[in-house]
């Protein structure tokens, strides 16, 4: 299942909500606002250990994001990627 979150982690519990009904062999991508929580210094990014997580690179720039301020292990993607991940899971829950 792939699992979408777009809201800040510190303005709800989405991204916590996520992860942690998360199974192995699921993937989360973060996008809009979602993507805060993949910085490596955020309270938040302790959410994705263990997790497959990636987030989407025109959201990181559009919030001035670069990819070295993110968590160890994230995967960035371009719209591209996430039309792939959509098409390479049969499910996806989006958390708005």
């Amino acid at each position: 299942m792939l699992h979408l979150v777009n809201k800040s982690p510190y303005d709800g519990s989405n991204l916590n909500t996520a992860t942690s009904i998360m199974k192995s062999g699921d993937t989360l991508l973060l996008i809009e606002d979602g993507v805060y929580g993949a910085v490596k210094a955020g309270k938040a990014a302790s959410l994705l250990e263990g997790h497959t997580v990636s987030v989407l690179g025109p959201d990181l720039a559009a919030r001035g994001i670069t990819k070295d301020k993110l968590a160890d292990g994230i995967n960035v993607v371009d719209y591209a990627g996430f039309v792939d991940m959509v098409e390479a899971n049969d499910k996806v829950q989006s958390w708005l």
